[in-house]
């Protein structure tokens, strides 16, 4: 779905020199959609991302450098879905010679997890199906190439090089998953983010918080979230960088005063990614560190049945 947003002369230096070298001005919001760009767009590219490590997309606001930044760029790729809730304003009040595409919203409905009781709204956090996000890559691939059709060539190798690296990925979290017990293949986090997870690789997922870390979570919550845990004897619950960990250590207290320990099997990327030039400053290692943090906490350990692996 396209937009048409404004123009500006307030360009950056970087997107000066990325127009003076033939090079497509793109910017992005999330670091999952950054990621993609620069890998199928490449030499081609010149890509600023507005969201860094531990940054919380639904809670984000648009800094006065971020509209001049999005004003100076000739493609804008933001997740849509209300992912970016608290720009949208910026998104709407812009027209004008950018190009603006919201990659959640390039794919089907069909292939969508429609939010309960939301008047047709949709979970804005596919990235965590591969298989889907996969979707997203090629969706960026063919807006390169309608952008600019002598890019063709590049663009088309590198996507594939890419695709072929995801498909790989999505067959080894499925594996990953198997040394799990499918009894305790239960995801339990800081908000409802990891559904499509869930739906792609087997899992049952609660979270604390809704879909948006916008809604608050209730004492209420944290009580029910508790009682769960205990009835089923979930053995791991899991926070999250990008939001607090005030509210999971609650729920750890009250499942505790309800004579059951649950331990916090560790930190997952949900809505951001880890640091740049780390293994989780990529979505490949960022998933890779997803699913081996919840297998260690789940099922077998890592370590324990790679070292069996290569005895054999």
């Amino acid at each position: 779905m396209f937009v048409l947003l404004v123009g500006s002369g307030c360009d950056t230096k970087s997107q000066n020199d990325a127009k003076e070298d033939g090079k497509i001005r793109i910017v992005t919001t999330t670091g999952m959609i950054t990621d993609v760009v620069k890998n199928v767009g490449g030499e081609k590219v010149d890509v600023i991302g507005l969201m860094g490590p531990g940054i919380d997309p639904h809670l984000y606001k648009a800094t006065g450098k971020d509209i001049e930044r999005l004003t100076s760029a000739d493609i804008i790729f933001y997740n849509g879905l209300h992912l970016e809730s608290k720009m949208a304003d910026v998104f709407g009040n812009m027209s004008g010679d950018t190009k603006s595409f919201a990659v959640a919203e390039s794919v089907s409905k069909e292939s969508l997890l429609p939010l309960p009781d939301s008047n047709g709204h949709y979970d804005p956090h596919l990235w965590f199906d591969v298989s889907l996000w996969m979707k997203v890559v090629e969706n960026v691939r063919d807006t390169l190439i309608e952008y600019k059709p002598d890019i063709k060539a590049d663009v088309s190798r590198n996507a594939k090089q890419y695709l072929d690296e995801l498909t790989q990925l999505h067959q080894d979290v499925k594996a990953q998953v198997e040394r799990i017990p499918v009894e305790q293949r239960v995801l339990i986090t800081a908000h409802d983010a990891f559904n499509y997870f869930g739906n792609a690789y087997g899992f049952e997922v609660r979270g604390l918080q809704g879909i948006s870390t916008v809604a608050k979570a209730s004492i209420a919550d944290v009580q029910q979230l508790a009682t769960f845990i205990t009835e089923r004897r979930i053995p791991a619950i899991f926070v999250e960088t990008s939001v607090s960990v005030k509210n999971l250590e609650a729920v750890k207290d009250a499942v505790k005063s309800k004579g059951y320990d649950v331990e916090i099997g560790g930190e997952l990327f949900s809505d951001a990614m880890g640091g740049e030039g780390t293994p989780e400053g990529t979505y490949i290692g960022m998933v890779r560190h997803n699913i081996d943090t919840i297998v260690s906490a789940l099922g077998i350990d890592v370590e324990t049945q790679n070292t069996h692996t290569e005895e054999n």
